[in-house]
């Protein structure tokens, strides 16, 4: 048994933390409401405040295919928390381990002593703690009065299928009704998942616009965007952010857009003898999720935006990563290979020389912001080639192959670094995918992200 010192409890206020133990296993401690019981597994001191907060501690990979619980949407049921694994749905009980489908998860108790918290390992002795660090999941709505003449968001009724909810969000222009209207399907096609009616999908019924309306942006061509600089003074970091936030909400609607502009896919037989394949309910799972953290990460982006004394929109955009999937509207396959696979892996790039010139600066607050979507990303390009690898599985084909066949018809420029090796890695892509690989002719840079 080795009974773990996670810190001071004044200093786990997120609603997350991903813990690295000495012996490298990696853990989740959720920091949730304390529910109204009198029969409650946890540690009577495992709280904030008596009455207000409980720890839970769990395994951070899902027992089922490995995915993300530090990621997990958390619901109650029959006075318990139940963590939903953003891959596949699978659920489990915060406390047991116990899940519908029949395995079980690692749970790990969670006592709060003197002020220290602590989690208490079975299997092993003498583990210390190697690294804990926040995960968010917050969503920042426009805080005040609302003055916006367009009013309030529009919601769609019961009835309503996936891809009227993602034809809804796609044209929608208000900024703050796309983060609501997206958070809000993510959380109610998720709970339907586990009720005797999910959402029905509704492929083929509604088409798609062919660019995603903006309100009251002046829109630029990627080469003629204004230089940021290097983030060394207050101007040139407010360019960064604004740019990366344009970036995030484009994200918001690639996300949304491949589930319905793809809803009726199938993959190719693999003989004569052979079916083709639809699309598994847990595919538009994913990428909702995928659009519930482009919507957090646009919020943080907007919102930092604002406390920095600037705005989205103060700033001119371009529509780069929107040209990208114009080009691959008609494949899948090329889909997920440039806009996950090329734009958002560049992020994976990018992304820590960019927290770098911030950190550099003094400017922690956005500093926290960039890591929470750099963790983020990397999931996404996860999501990008866990699912290019099944149609290709499916398919019998060669997943790097198909890769790197779809950026040179379908990527303007080179796959070029520096290369974030060890992130990309992390999410499935070795450099057999990008090294020596280039697309279609192009003078311009690789836009990050996506």
């Amino acid at each position: 048994m080795s009974i773990v010192d996670i810190g001071h409890l004044a200093d786990l206020q997120h609603t997350r933390h991903s813990v690295t133990l000495s012996n490298g296993k990696r853990l989740v401690l959720f920091r949730l409401p304390r529910i109204g019981r009198s029969d409650s597994a946890v540690a009577p001191l495992a709280t904030g405040n008596l009455d207000s907060w409980t720890y839970y501690a769990m395994e951070a990979e899902c027992p089922h295919a490995g995915g993300p619980m530090a990621e997990a949407h958390i619901d109650i049921e029959d006075s318990s928390y139940i963590a939903s694994c953003p891959w596949h749905a699978y659920d489990f009980n915060v406390e047991t381990g116990e899940s519908s489908y029949g395995i079980k998860a690692c749970t790990f108790p969670v006592t709060v002593q003197d002020g220290r918290v602590s989690i208490h390992v079975a299997e092993a002795e003498n583990l210390l703690l190697a690294k804990i660090e926040p995960v968010s999941e917050k969503v920042k709505f426009k805080h005040g009065p609302r003055v916006d003449p367009s009013g309030a968001a529009t919601y769609l009724g019961d009835d309503a299928s996936l891809c009227d909810w993602c034809n809804h969000i796609l044209n929608t222009s208000n900024p703050e009704h796309k983060i609501e209207l997206t958070t809000h399907l993510f959380s109610l096609f998720a709970t339907r998942e586990q009720s005797p009616s999910p959402m029905p999908i509704g492929a083929g019924s509604v088409t798609p616009p062919h660019e995603p309306p903006r309100q009251n942006l002046t829109q630029l061509e990627p080469g003629r965007m204004p230089k940021a600089g290097r983030g060394g003074n207050l101007k040139s970091r407010i360019m960064m952010l604004h740019a990366l936030a344009n970036i995030e909400q484009w994200a918001i609607d690639l996300a949304i857009d491949i589930m319905i502009r793809f809803a009726s896919f199938q993959t190719i037989a693999r003989d004569k003898n052979g079916l083709p394949q639809e699309l598994p309910r847990t595919f538009f799972y994913d990428w909702l999720k995928v659009a519930n953290d482009e919507a957090k990460h646009f919020s943080l982006l907007r919102a930092r935006l604002e406390e920095m004394g600037s705005h989205f929109g103060a700033l001119p955009v371009h529509h780069g990563l929107w040209d990208s999937a114009t080009r691959t509207a008609h494949d899948l396959r090329a889909r997920i290979s440039v806009i996950a696979l090329v734009h958002e892996a560049r992020g994976l790039d990018v992304n820590p020389m960019t927290i770098e010139k911030f950190r550099n600066a003094g400017d922690g607050e956005s500093v926290d912001v960039l890591t929470i979507i750099h963790n983020d990303e990397i999931t996404h390009v996860t999501t990008g080639h866990r699912w290019l690898t099944w149609i290709c599985q499916q398919e019998d084909t060669d997943p790097v192959q198909v890769f790197r066949s779809s950026v040179q018809k379908h990527f303007r420029g080179a796959v070029k670094g520096p290369f974030n090796a060890e992130a990309r890695q992390q999410a499935g892509m070795d450099k057999s995918y990008y090294e020596d690989l280039y697309g279609q002719p192009w003078k311009g840079e690789v836009i990050a992200g996506g």
